[in-house]
């Protein structure tokens, strides 16, 4: 091997890393469970923090060096609690699966029950038999869910809560469209005792930005959530609860030393300055992302795209999800998008079985991150407009990149006006 062999290795994966960026640069981004940081946020996560180890919670760790960690997640827990109105905070997981996991350690013992909803209604796969819960060796019974306002039964799902008896009861989608019905719920949850957990993966922004719904103050004993999909941060999870202290405490001891051990502090000091931002953006941002995908799905609709919940006004969040069988399905669907640099993703739907999975009937479309970057409804008009053509056969890249050139830096986020040197998104 050559002495110049390894950097050539090295300066090839950073080429690869250039090339990358340029291809979102030039694209329209509708991923559902991606977003853009703030300039702000970039800096923490590629700060000293990033290279520091602080395991534990803050006064109790196992390193020495961590004054200044300590002073700094005390501060990002209390900004999480404000923004959220929660009584407890843990900002340690390092993903949104990996708080998942942390509540299934803390509330679920191998053989207890678990009712959630099921994948081919819109569930995660953490809550799936191969996923975190069915790892846990736990038995996972479904909500009933009704296909055409793509919404839980309710009545179908008091009637399995007062069957099944399930220890936990989880609300928690990867296509989430519209409020779990938690209140409605909770009554009969109550009654056989059960806990009830909120996934807000996808909906956490828009539930930070006082959309969508209030899953604390309407039943929920905690929250588990990424924190790069609507919530615009640094690739990490959370969890908020208003829960008692006993079932705090199993939670503190599900993050760690349950799931985690060092709970990469870069990313957790990124979350507290997008809790920052969110406390003063979050409102108008969360309101924008919902409005766009109510215009996008509407548009889509008018040019005869089968946009799932029709009945039901295609979305409260910021997804939407489409039936393309007769576009020729999903993934080759998703596949000329991509070639015309409008980047999106295959999905199931209801009806699909798990052998669909990588050529499924339907796509998935999220607005956070084009809102982000300062899209309205104007531009969802355009973007249905060059969908459709696309997926008809004509090559619409170059309209794409002229169309892309016009949105080229974060919003809602503290920049010049705020004394704080802002910097273009792909500088």
């Amino acid at each position: 091997m050559s002495p110049n062999s390894s950097l050539n290795d090295a300066l090839w994966i950073r080429q690869k890393a250039v090339e990358h960026t340029e291809l979102f640069r030039d694209s329209i981004p509708l991923i559902a469970s991606e977003n853009l940081m703030s300039p702000l946020t970039k800096e923490m996560v590629i700060s000293d923090f990033n290279n520091r180890y602080a395991e534990g919670l803050p006064g109790h760790r196992y390193y020495q060096g961590n004054k200044i960690v300590d002073e700094m997640e005390t501060r990002v827990e209390e900004l999480v609690k404000t923004l959220f109105r929660a009584k407890q905070a843990d900002v340690r997981p390092i993903s949104g699966t990996n708080a998942n996991q942390a509540l299934v350690f803390a509330f679920l013992q191998p053989g207890e029950t678990i009712l959630t909803p099921s994948l081919d209604s819109g569930a995660h796969i953490s809550s799936a038999q191969f996923g975190a819960v069915g790892m846990r060796g736990c038995s996972i019974k479904n909500m009933a869910f009704n296909t055409d306002l793509m919404k839980v039964d309710v009545d179908g799902t008091r009637k399995a809560i007062l069957a099944e008896k399930p220890k936990v009861v989880l609300f928690g989608f990867s296509v989430f469209l519209f409020p779990a019905p938690i209140k409605e719920l909770k009554e009969t949850i109550d009654e056989v005792g059960a806990t009830v957990w909120y996934d807000g993966a996808h909906v956490l922004g828009l539930i930070a930005g006082r959309r969508f719904q209030d899953p604390l103050r309407e039943g929920a004993d905690v929250i588990s959530g990424s924190t790069h999909k609507t919530f615009p941060g640094p690739q990490h999870g959370v969890i908020v609860g208003n829960t008692d202290e006993e079932k705090w405490k199993k939670v503190r001891r599900g993050v760690f030393p349950g799931v985690i051990s060092n709970h990469h502090i870069g990313a957790m000091a990124g979350l507290g300055v997008t809790a920052a931002e969110m406390i003063e953006f979050g409102e108008s941002y969360a309101s924008a992302i919902i409005q766009n995908a109510k215009t996008l799905g509407g548009e889509l609709h008018s040019r005869g795209f089968k946009v799932l919940a029709e009945k039901s006004g295609f979305t409260e969040s910021h997804t939407l999800l489409i039936d393309v069988k007769k576009e020729g399905g999903g993934r080759q669907v998703a596949e000329v998008l991509e070639r015309n640099n409008i980047i999106l993703n295959k999905n199931m739907i209801p009806g699909d079985d798990n052998t669909k999975a990588q050529n499924p009937s339907g796509i998935r479309i999220g607005t956070q991150e084009a809102t982000r970057i300062g899209m309205g409804r104007s531009e969802m008009s355009h973007i249905a407009d060059l969908i459709q053509r696309a997926v008809k056969g004509a090559n619409v890249k170059d309209e794409v990149l002229e169309l892309k050139r016009q949105f080229q830096e974060v919003k809602y986020c503290y920049g010049k006006e705020r004394g704080y040197d802002f910097i273009e998104l792909y500088r």
